[in-house]
């Protein structure tokens, strides 16, 4: 895409959000639609071309059959679940361990150990998603919980910080719609670790590019209030969007 890292933010937030948008870490981006790849911010990003599904040999309705086919698949043994106990109220995720297994185990682990406990959402992009897992931003709010008088140079680590471990990509038929959890990651299709967002619409382009792993199944007032919370420049909450717990059911 080429120019700077604030030129290249700069498009993205001119460019729809279908088409192209920034994810996560200073190492994640989203996956653009054609014609081109933008870089996505939070202070890094990884560019990725559009999905061909049939390129990939796999139709609309072929997808769709697979995806209902592993629904009932796994309906039948029933879903893990987890609840993530937010500043705006609590949701809760069936956890989807038929398709992301590896994802799943190792996001209730680290729910298991309080590792993101004490946390935040650190970017908000309406109509796309909401991001968050990033152990640096359990630090870097104000006293008030909002940026006035936050730590400058705790905030420009938000979206750098990981479990200090990568979890192999899991890319499969289940899309990016509202309310599923899907993993952030940077250029290389296995980096993911603990960083995750929340989609809060339909989002083709990212389909088979990240790694869906859950669902929403209660809440989604709770997420639309996140979603509608203020932001400043770089897409970051202007008052801290609390993650206070997760926890495995």
């Amino acid at each position: 895409a080429g120019g700077t890292e604030n030129e290249q933010v700069a498009a993205a937030k001119n460019t729809p959000p279908m088409l192209a948008l920034l994810l996560a870490t200073p190492t994640f981006m989203v996956a653009p639609a054609p014609p081109s790849s933008l870089r996505a911010p939070v202070r890094a990003a990884t560019s990725m071309g559009s999905l061909d599904r049939r390129a990939v040999g796999v139709g609309a309705a072929a997808a769709v059959a697979l995806g209902t086919a592993d629904r009932a698949s796994a309906a039948e043994g029933g879903y893990p679940k987890m609840t993530i106990k937010t500043t705006q109220g609590e949701m809760e995720f069936e956890m989807w361990d038929d398709v992301a297994p590896k994802h799943v185990k190792s996001f209730l682990t680290l729910a298991k150990q309080g590792f993101f406990d004490g946390g935040a959402f650190h970017r908000i992009i309406p109509g796309f998603v909401i991001q968050g897992g990033d152990p640096n931003a359990k630090v870097g709010y104000g006293p008030s919980g909002t940026l006035d008088g936050a730590d400058k140079a705790k905030v420009r680590k938000w979206g750098t910080g990981g479990p200090g471990y990568n979890v192999p990509a899991e890319f499969n038929e289940r899309i990016h719609e509202f309310g599923v959890l899907s993993m952030a990651r940077s250029n290389d299709p296995d980096s993911a670790g603990s960083q995750f967002f929340v989609c809060l619409g339909n989002l083709p382009s990212l389909d088979r590019k990240y790694t869906t792993f859950g669902k929403l199944t209660k809440g989604d007032d709770v997420l639309r209030k996140i979603a509608a919370a203020k932001t400043v420049t770089g897409d970051i909450p202007f008052e801290r969007q609390g993650i206070e717990r997760v926890d495995p059911l």
